[in-house]
C-alpha cells in the first residue's frame, strides 16, 4: 500500500499531476457507467416514460449528493496540506474528526432528503407520466446516502496522501457489480427503475469496503485515542473547508432544479431528450473532475511543503492538457455523439427520432464549448487545493444566478431552444470569476505560518 501513497513535492510537476489524474480518470468512466447503465437499461428495457423519470430525479439527486462529496472534498485538502507538511498527527486527527462529522451529515442529509423528495418534485411540476417512477428512484438512492458518504470521504483520504489508483481499482469492482445486478434486477426481476436504484447503491457499499481495506493497512493512519480526541481547532478547519464546498455544488444543482423545471414544461419527449444528454454529460466531465483533484492534492500538498513556484508551474501543464483532452471529447462527440445517443432510447421510431433531435442538439452545444467547463474545474480546484473555498463557493452562486436567468428568460425570447444555452453561460459566469481569483491569489500567495518557502519547481 504505501508504494501508492504519492509525495507531490518532489519531481516534475506535469507528469505528477498527469500520472495521478489518469487513474481518476478511469475510475471516474467506471462511475459514470453506474448512471449510463441505469439510463441504458431503462431506457431500452422499461421505455422512454422510465427514462425521462430518471432525468426528472436527476437533479435532485446530484443535489443531496453534492452536499455529503462536498463536505467530504473539503475535509481531502485539509489532509492533503497535513501530509505535505509532513504533520503526520495531525494527518491522523483530521482523518478521524472528518469520520465523525461525515456520520452525523449523512444521516440528517437522508432524513431530509426522504422527507423532502415527493413534494420538491410535486413542485417542479413533473410530469404525472413520470412522477411515481421518478419518486421511487430517489428513495432508494437517498437511502444509501451513508454508504456513498463511506465511500466519498475514504477516497479523500486516499487521494490526499496521492494515491489515486486505490480509488481506481474500487471503481472498477463497483461498475462490474452494478452492471451484474442491473441486468439482473431490472430485465429477468423487472424491478425497473427501482432494480437500477438498488444496484448503484449495492455496488457503492462494495466500493466503500474495498477503500476501507485499503486505508486500514497504511501504517501512517494507524489511530490512537489520542487522535480520535475531539479537537476545536481542527473540527473548525474542517467545517471552514468542507461547508463552502457543499453549499457550492447544492446552489449549483438548484440551479439545475430550476433548469428541470423549465424542461418539464416542454413534456416528456423535451425530458427524456435531456435524460440522454445528461448522461453522457458524466462522460464529457470526467477528464476535467480528475484533473481537478490531481490540481487540488498537487497545490495541496506543495503548500503545506512551501513550494509556490511548483502550484505555478503545476497549473500551467495542468491548464495545457486539460484544453488539449477537451477539444479531443468535444470533436468525438460532435462526430459520433448521435450515435452513442441512441443506446438509451426506445420505443416507436417517430418518438425515438424526436428524442434524439433534441439530445443531440443540447449535446453539440456543450461539445463545443467543453475547454470552457475544464478550465472552470481547474482553477476551482487550485483554489480549493490552497485553503480558498471562498470563492469557488461564490462561483456557485455565480453558476446559479446564470443558470436561472438563462432558463427563465430565454425560452421567452427563443422558445424551447433557449434552455439548450442555460449551462453555457453558467460555465463562463463562474470561470471568468475563477480565472481572476485564481490570478489574483497567485499574485499574493503565502505559505502558511510555520512553513518555511522554498522555490523549487
Amino acid at each position: 500500500m504505501s508504494e501508492r501513497i504519492k509525495d507531490m513535492t518532489q519531481g516534475k510537476p506535469g507528469r505528477l499531476i498527469l500520472s495521478f489524474a489518469l487513474p481518476l480518470m478511469v475510475g471516474n468512466i467506471c462511475q459514470q457507467l453506474y448512471t449510463l447503465v441505469d439510463t441504458a437499461i431503462v431506457g431500452q428495457f422499461v421505455g422512454v416514460e422510465a427514462l425521462a423519470s430518471l432525468g426528472a430525479a436527476d437533479w435532485l439527486n446530484w443535489l443531496v449528493l453534492g452536499i455529503v462529496t462536498g463536505f467530504t472534498q473539503g475535509f481531502g485538502i485539509l489532509m492533503a496540506q497535513r501530509f505535505g507538511a509532513g504533520d503526520e498527527k495531525g494527518l491522523r486527527k483530521s482523518i478521524a474528526l472528518s469520520a465523525a462529522l461525515s456520520v452525523g451529515i449523512a444521516l440528517v442529509t437522508t432524513l431530509v432528503s426522504q422527507l423532502a423528495c415527493a413534494p420538491v418534485l410535486r413542485a417542479l411540476n413533473t410530469p404525472a407520466n413520470i412522477i411515481d417512477n421518478a419518486i421511487l428512484y430517489l428513495r432508494i438512492m437517498f437511502g444509501g446516502i451513508v454508504a456513498i458518504t463511506f465511500y466519498n470521504l475514504l477516497a479523500s483520504v486516499l487521494r490526499a496522501l496521492g494515491d489515486s489508483k486505490t480509488p481506481l481499482y474500487a471503481m472498477l469492482v463497483a461498475s462490474v457489480i452494478n452492471i451484474v445486478l442491473d441486468l439482473l434486477f431490472v430485465v429477468p426481476f423487472k424491478w425497473g427503475v427501482a432494480g437500477a436504484a438498488i444496484a448503484t447503491v449495492i455496488a457503492q457499499v462494495c466500493a466503500g469496503l474495498f477503500c476501507l481495506r485499503a486505508v486500514l493497512r497504511v501504517k501512517l493512519l494507524k489511530m490512537t485515542r489520542e487522535d480520535t480526541a475531539y479537537d476545536r481547532g481542527t473540527a473548525r478547519e474542517l467545517v471552514r473547508l468542507g461547508a463552502p464546498l457543499a453549499f457550492q455544488n447544492a446552489i449549483i444543482s438548484v440551479g439545475g432544479l430550476v433548469v428541470q423545471y423549465v424542461i418539464n414544461g416542454f413534456g416528456f419527449i423535451m425530458v427524456a431528450g435531456f435524460t440522454a444528454t445528461n448522461k453522457l454529460y458524466g462522460i464529457l466531465e470526467l477528464a476535467a473532475i480528475s484533473y481537478g483533484y490531481a490540481i487540488a492534492t498537487f497545490t495541496g500538498q506543495n503548500l503545506g511543503a512551501g513550494k509556490l513556484d511548483r502550484i505555478r508551474t503545476g497549473m500551467r501543464s495542468g491548464i495545457g492538457m486539460a484544453i488539449v483532452t477537451a477539444a479531443a471529447i468535444g470533436v468525438a462527440m460532435l462526430l459520433c455523439g448521435r450515435y452513442v445517443l441512441m443506446i438509451f432510447v426506445s420505443g416507436e421510431p417517430q418518438v425515438v427520432d424526436q428524442v434524439l433531435n433534441v439530445a443531440y442538439r443540447y449535446l453539440s452545444i456543450m461539445s463545443v464549448m467543453l475547454p470552457v467547463l475544464y478550465l472552470l474545474h481547474l482553477y476551482r480546484s487550485a483554489l480549493q487545493g490552497m485553503g480558498d473555498t471562498v470563492i469557488p463557493m461564490i462561483s456557485g452562486i455565480v453558476e446559479l444566478a446564470m443558470r436561472i436567468a438563462a432558463a427563465l428568460a430565454l425560452p421567452l425570447v427563443m422558445g424551447e431552444s433557449g434552455i439548450y444555452y442555460a449551462e453555457i453561460l453558467a460555465w463562463l459566469g463562474a470561470a471568468v470569476l475563477l480565472a481572476a481569483a485564481y490570478y489574483r491569489r497567485m499574485r499574493t500567495l503565502e505559505v502558511p505560518p510555520g512553513m518555511s518557502a522554498t522555490l523549487n519547481p
